[in-house]
């Protein structure tokens, strides 16, 4: 039996909540230019790997960084800050898994 992981959600529930985020911050022009900013993906690459984990958790990292729009979209999205913190953090051990996983480095 799988134990859940202290301060994580489904990965699934992560992950939508990160493509809500993506969606809030590709609504407002200069939250936008701070994400390509910030992240160094075009807008291009964004098209096109908007669903990838990584650039899910670069979405929620930023709003985490920037509290009032973290505010204003927790609270248009329903969604508790709190899971949003657990979102973040689910998506952050994906990665940390699916990478050492994937490096035989590791082993």
């Amino acid at each position: 039996m799988k134990h859940p992981i202290p301060n994580h959600i489904p990965l699934e529930n992560a992950e939508t909540i990160a493509l809500q985020a993506l969606a809030f911050i590709a609504s407002d022009a200069a939250r936008l230019s701070n994400f390509t900013a910030l992240t160094g993906v075009s807008l291009e690459d964004l098209h096109q790997r908007a669903s990838e984990l990584d650039v899910l958790a670069a979405a929620l990292n930023a709003l985490l960084q920037d509290e009032p729009s973290l505010l204003m979209f927790c609270a248009n999205a329903a969604i508790q800050p709190d899971d949003f913190a657990k979102a973040a953090h689910t998506l952050q051990h994906a990665i940390t898994t699916r990478g050492a996983q994937a490096d035989p480095a590791k082993d």
